[in-house]
């Protein structure tokens, strides 16, 4: 039987997962709803005007939403199909997106209401990755505390 632990990182790897490929995608492409596709259009055009430094950078609107979308579709596949270290790679890329939106949605002074779902999911994102990385630590601390009842041991043979 699998241990809560991995219960948990698997059921946040397949939730987060499909959430972003299906918020990517909705930036990609009206496909699946076009008032939420024209609506990203809108938002990212505001947040395009309120860093000039893009468009001196070369990167319009357009091209900031297709990389963010093209982003969490990706990391969003990853995190529902990949197994291994690739999961804990695309969680913090997204993690990082996260952070960015929220940046993006204070710059444009977006109500809370507007960036409540990337403040929550970067939440997730944080939890699913803290959870991940404490497992790998665990047995690197178990075999020093081993180490350790084992010198003591044998120092009180010597001792004796």
């Amino acid at each position: 039987m699998a241990s809560p632990r991995t219960v948990t990182i698997v059921a946040l790897s397949f939730a987060l997962g499909l959430f972003f490929v299906f918020m990517g995608t909705i930036k990609l492409t009206p496909r699946l709803s076009e008032d939420a596709y024209n609506e990203m259009k809108r938002a990212y055009k505001s947040y395009a005007k309120a860093l000039p430094g893009l468009k001196k950078m070369g990167i319009s609107s357009v091209l900031l939403r297709k990389i963010i979308g093209t982003l969490e579709v990706t990391c969003g596949v990853v995190l529902t199909l990949v197994p291994g270290r690739p999961k804990d790679v695309a969680n913090f890329l997204l993690l990082l997106v996260m952070l960015a939106v929220l940046f993006f949605h204070q710059l444009v002074g977006d109500p809370l209401k507007r960036y409540a779902h990337a403040l929550v999911f970067g939440i997730l994102l944080t939890c699913r990755l803290l959870i991940a990385r404490q497992g790998d630590d665990r047995p690197e601390r178990e075999e020093r505390v081993e180490e350790q009842i084992n010198a003591q041991e044998k120092n009180k043979v010597k001792v004796s």
